[in-house]
């Protein structure tokens, strides 16, 4: 799982908007601002944290930590 600092911090590092994130994950953009409003892990459906998470991933984010122990994001060279 994720958490809802680790979806801000991924999206700051590379520069997308919350409508753009949202297009890119296929849900709603009012679903993505109320992920980013939960402290710690948000309340939603697993199906809708994973296509936020491989947008992400597929962005050049990766996930580090658990949601209890250090939860982060670093950008990595895709190649």
């Amino acid at each position: 799982m994720i958490t809802s600092g680790q979806i801000k911090a991924a999206r700051a590092l590379l520069g997308l908007t919350t409508a753009k994130l949202a297009e890119l994950s296929g849900i709603g953009f009012t679903t993505l601002v109320r992920l980013e409003s939960f402290d710690g892990m948000p309340s939603a459906n697993i199906k809708t944290l994973d296509s936020v998470k491989r947008a992400l991933e597929s962005a050049g984010i990766e996930f580090i930590g658990t949601p209890e122990d250090g939860p982060g994001v670093r950008l990595f060279n895709k190649g």
